[in-house]
């Protein structure tokens, strides 16, 4: 009985917390030069000011160090959460780069693609190392992503670290 628990809610949770820190990083430790420098394409930002070098960096490190804290117990953590948080951050920047080609603002809202693209980057980089969760963690997952992301983004919100709730 106690199995399902640790396969299906326990273990995705031990997972993905590389990836889910290395996401939200950027909203705390970000700032500063924006990736793309302001360069465009079509006249359209590449990625926009708000996806910075600070914020990368912070989020990739956030999310390695948890991989090295996780590996303590379970040591195939180590690689992969560092390959969810590059996967994260490269979901994340693709997510933008599309918004940008498609006429999205900075900020703007377009659904699924703010919610998954750096949970779904973040499994595909992991996924050469194994270990990953059976089909009903990764549907936990994707469900629990889906709530925390509207809830952190309100919460990060009301304290003045995002400058729209979504």
């Amino acid at each position: 009985m106690q199995d399902w628990i640790f396969s299906i809610i326990l273990y995705p949770l031990i997972y993905i917390f590389p990836s889910y820190v290395a996401n939200g990083a950027p909203v705390i430790f970000g700032g500063g030069r924006p990736i793309d420098n302001g360069r465009r394409i079509g006249g359209k930002p590449i990625f926009g000011p708000h996806k910075t070098v600070r914020g990368l960096a912070a989020g990739i490190a956030s999310g390695a160090v948890i991989g090295a804290i996780e590996s303590v117990y379970l040591p195939y953590m180590l690689v992969i959460g560092i390959a969810m948080s590059i996967g994260t951050h490269a979901g994340d920047l693709i997510g933008s780069f599309l918004k940008r080609r498609i006429g999205r603002s900075s900020g703007e809202s377009v659904f699924l693609l703010d919610q998954y693209s750096f949970l779904v980057f973040a499994l595909l980089f992991a996924l050469p190392f194994g270990n990953i969760p059976e089909a009903y963690g990764i549907l936990f997952i994707i469900i629990l992503t889906g709530i925390l992301h509207k809830g952190t983004n309100v919460i990060a919100h009301a304290l003045k670290l995002k400058h729209v709730p979504w």
